[in-house]
């Protein structure tokens, strides 16, 4: 086994036995109604996130994904959303998750001040299920079902190189030959402690700045960059080669 074999995130069997006893009267993610599809219980029941799913959706909520259990629900679903841009990279994340997915990828549509519509972004939404609901609890703890705050997980410490290079395809970026990623979502503490895992997990050495008054950001010098782009080069898909400094055809 690979110093990187282990650096993955271990799941809690027991953990994850009692979530899915505890959330399984429900798998359709909503109470029951007159409008709860039964149909999908024999569909949603037999699903379990595979390794390489988790590992995605945590580089994802690393980046821009968003989790959430709506009014009226129990368990949680995640939302993937790229600009119009990345389409090609939403249908890749959808095609790793499509078992969770109901829905293909679609165009999310805005208007502007005019009232004009436009088209803003891809995305699409997983159903409800206890197995994500085990990921939103750890990604976003707290009571009620809206209002938490997306933090940085203890459990993180053990991140993949798949789920750093989803990351960084999420929130990187390229310039002057050295990698820095957006991470003005989290505190200087968490970036802190993103670093460290980082270094322990790759030894790659990273450092953060103030990006005015956005927040905190990433930065690797052109040499640990190197030594990044090394690690995450493998799970680059070739639309988003650009984000460690390849430009495609």
């Amino acid at each position: 086994m690979t110093h990187n074999d282990e650096c993955h995130i271990q799941k809690n069997p027991t953990y994850y036995d009692k979530i899915s006893t505890k959330y399984m009267v429900n798998i359709v993610g909503s109470y029951e109604t007159t409008y709860w599809q039964k149909k999908w219980i024999p569909i949603k029941t037999s699903l379990k996130l595979s390794q390489k799913q988790k590992d995605l959706i945590t580089g994802s909520l690393l980046g821009d994904a968003t989790m959430r259990i709506g009014k009226g629900a129990r368990n949680a679903n995640l939302k993937i959303e790229h600009g119009l841009s990345q389409k090609e990279y939403v249908k890749w994340k959808y095609n790793i998750l499509k078992e969770f997915v109901f829905t293909a990828p679609k165009v999310s549509y805005r208007y502007n001040e005019n009232r004009e519509k436009y088209k803003k972004s891809w995305w699409f939404r997983t159903i409800r299920h206890p197995e994500l609901t085990d990921l939103f609890e750890t990604f976003y703890p707290g009571e009620g079902y809206s209002g938490r705050k997306k933090i940085v997980p203890p459990l993180i410490q053990n991140i993949s190189p798949f789920s750093l290079s989803v990351w960084i395809m999420d929130d990187g970026s390229y310039s002057n030959k050295s990698i820095n990623i957006s991470t003005y979502s989290f505190s200087k503490e968490e970036n802190e402690f993103l670093l460290k895992c980082i270094r322990d997990c790759f030894k790659v050495e990273g450092s953060i700045y103030k990006d005015r008054d956005k927040g905190y950001r990433m930065y690797f010098s052109r040499k640990e960059t190197a030594k990044l782009i090394h690690v995450i080069q493998p799970y680059i898909i070739p639309t988003m080669m650009y984000k460690i400094g390849f430009v495609t055809p």
